[in-house]
């Protein structure tokens, strides 16, 4: 019991050396530093004064009317957009211009008098087509023929509404079956 007691006396004095004497020096600098530090903001300047656009008359163009834009748009539409270029809806549509490109197989390819025909499938239907010929739905016309690739070139819209050119290709699909 005596050395629990001396045990509890050097405790409490130990936490009595760890007195607020060095907080007080702390504080009393920080009450010093406050009164001595004066804060200078400067004024703001006067806003500038906004004077707003009256369109008084039917008869003028508001820039922000939004049929403005779409008049606009309506009219590079019919110009074939900003590049000219522009897909001709006029003429008649292949038969193969009715699928989407994915669903195209080139399967073959046959020469017949100099010329080289690609063997395509769709479905389970089996067409020629030669360098020249429409494809897919995207306005695609066939560039080139050889004996893996059909390369074809469409006509598709971008982001902002305009015709670019895009090049595609179709590769000639393995065969599945085991020949024996």
């Amino acid at each position: 019991m005596k050395t629990l007691t001396i045990s509890v006396l050097m405790s409490c004095l130990l936490l009595a050396g760890c007195g607020d004497s060095d907080v007080q020096e702390v504080r009393t600098w920080m009450k010093q530093v406050d009164a001595q530090t004066k804060v200078q903001v400067p004024p703001l300047a006067e806003p500038k004064t906004f004077i707003p656009y009256a369109y008084a008359r039917k008869d003028e163009l508001d820039p922000f009317n939004p049929n403005k834009l779409l008049a606009e748009l309506a009219k590079q539409a019919a110009q074939g957009g900003a590049n000219g270029l522009k897909p001709d809806t006029a003429r008649r549509k292949e038969l193969l211009e009715t699928y989407p490109l994915d669903t195209i197989k080139m399967v073959g390819t046959i020469e017949k008098k100099g010329v080289i025909y690609a063997v395509l499938q769709v479905d389970r239907a089996v067409h020629q087509v030669v360098v020249g010929q429409h494809l897919g739905q995207n306005y695609g016309r066939i560039t080139s023929i050889d004996e893996s690739t059909v390369n074809l070139k469409e006509i598709v819209q971008d982001a902002t509404g305009d015709w670019v050119e895009r090049m595609s290709k179709l590769e000639l699909q393995e065969s599945k079956e085991n020949t024996k």
